[in-house]
């Protein structure tokens, strides 16, 4: 029933009790308290305070007391082997598509998962995390996520050539993955602007992963090799998850 209204599920319910009569007691009786249940939650106003509490009091009793050793320890400290770029979208929440446990990634989520260049100044939130991530934590590794229906790669894609702005903050953003606009365009010009889309949330991975090197801590633990640099796509549409290492081919700091 997961694409039926509760109206509908209500009916189909209903029509079930009604047409298996012989139900025993217990499977009919939890099927009219379900039926109550639907109707209760559908007659009630959505009440964000009611969730939220709800949410807390269900993850309490379900994992916090159920796990006290694991909860015990992260009291103590973190370290996480993961730190992840995902977007901020809120059908791609990589602890819950990953299976992520509390204490395994260290998270950065934002518009269309995007990894901008060294900048103390204009991207300083992004530095800080970087750097707490790598040189605080010592996480292994830096995972990008990108993911299909990418409503921030369809504005970066849909930006006229004029440069126009139609807003105050995403796109001033999301250019920072213009070299993948670019490459989509040139090598893939002739696709559908959803298969540009597409490849561009992929390539838009590739470069930020480029720009993950422009930080000297992360280059040298990637030279080092106690750092590795890895993208991946989640397709919600298909089920389907890539992950990929990219040969970066970086070459050490030459003094002279």
């Amino acid at each position: 029933m997961a694409g039926e209204s509760y109206d509908e599920a209500i009916a189909s319910l209903t029509k079930l009790l009604s047409e298996k009569a012989d139900l025993g007691a217990v499977a009919a009786a939890k099927i009219k308290d379900l039926t109550a249940e639907l109707e209760d939650a559908g007659s009630k106003p959505f009440n964000p305070d009611e969730r939220i509490r709800t949410g807390f009091v269900q993850f309490k009793s379900e994992k916090f007391e159920k796990n006290p050793d694991l909860y015990g320890k992260l009291a103590k400290g973190q370290s996480p082997k993961f730190l992840v770029f995902a977007c901020s979208d809120s059908r791609v929440c990589p602890s819950h598509i990953l299976n992520f446990q509390p204490g395994e990634a260290f998270m950065v989520r934002n518009i269309a998962n995007m990894v901008p260049p060294f900048d103390k100044t204009k991207y300083s939130g992004a530095g800080a995390a970087i750097e707490y991530a790598v040189l605080h934590l010592k996480v292994e590794n830096i995972v990008v996520i990108g993911h299909s229906c990418c409503g921030g790669i369809k504005g970066l894609m849909s930006i006229p050539d004029d440069g126009t702005p139609a807003s105050d903050f995403i796109e001033q953003w999301v250019r920072i993955c213009n070299p993948a606009k670019s490459k989509v365009k040139t090598d893939t010009g002739s696709l559908s602007f959803s298969e540009q889309c597409t490849n561009c949330e992929k390539e838009a991975v590739n470069v930020s992963l480029g720009n993950l090197l422009t930080y000297p801590f992360v280059k040298e633990r990637v030279l080092d090799k106690t750092l590795a640099l890895k993208g991946a796509h989640y397709n919600f549409v298909t089920g389907n998850f890539e992950l990929w290492d990219l040969n970066f081919k970086v070459q050490p700091s030459i003094s002279v």
